[in-house]
């Protein structure tokens, strides 16, 4: 998030604002949090790794429709 924030020091193009910080920093919580979750629980490697790529792609997903909208949905990016 240090990237935002210094890129709206330098240009008018990023244009955060502070609940949008408070979003994303929950979004990555969550992440890490799923993370961890799925690594002690998950005995079995393979299913260890689905589950790694699934939270990563859902992360992705909801990371790029808060950004730009691609599904149109009312909570959605510019």
């Amino acid at each position: 998030m240090l990237i935002p924030l210094t890129a709206m020091q330098f240009s008018n193009e990023v244009d955060w604002s502070w609940f949008d910080f408070v979003i994303m920093g929950v979004v990555l919580l969550l992440l890490g949090l799923g993370i961890s979750t799925i690594s002690k629980s998950v005995k079995f490697r393979h299913k260890r790794y689905l589950y790694y790529f699934f939270i990563i792609a859902l992360f992705l997903i909801l990371w790029a429709e808060l950004a730009v909208g691609v599904f149109g949905s009312p909570f959605a990016g510019n």
